[in-house]
């Protein structure tokens, strides 16, 4: 059986943690930045960890991580 290959999108956008869960980064950080205040930026800069609900699915798409 030929080896698994690793969804590249899903290898761009999600990183693995020690744990075993996933992080990835907010959306809307990218442009129209003028209307949203300092602390909604500051906020949607953090990582934040997948859903328990997703993981699995990402976990399908990342074999080797």
């Amino acid at each position: 059986m030929p080896k698994m290959k690793t969804n590249r999108g899903a290898a761009k956008r999600f990183k693995p943690t020690g744990s075993g869960r996933y992080r990835h980064k907010q959306s809307h950080l990218r442009h129209i930045l003028t209307k949203k205040d300092s602390k909604r930026k500051r906020q949607l800069g953090a990582l934040h960890v997948v859903e328990e609900a997703d993981t699995k699915t990402i976990r399908r798409m990342m074999p080797y991580s």
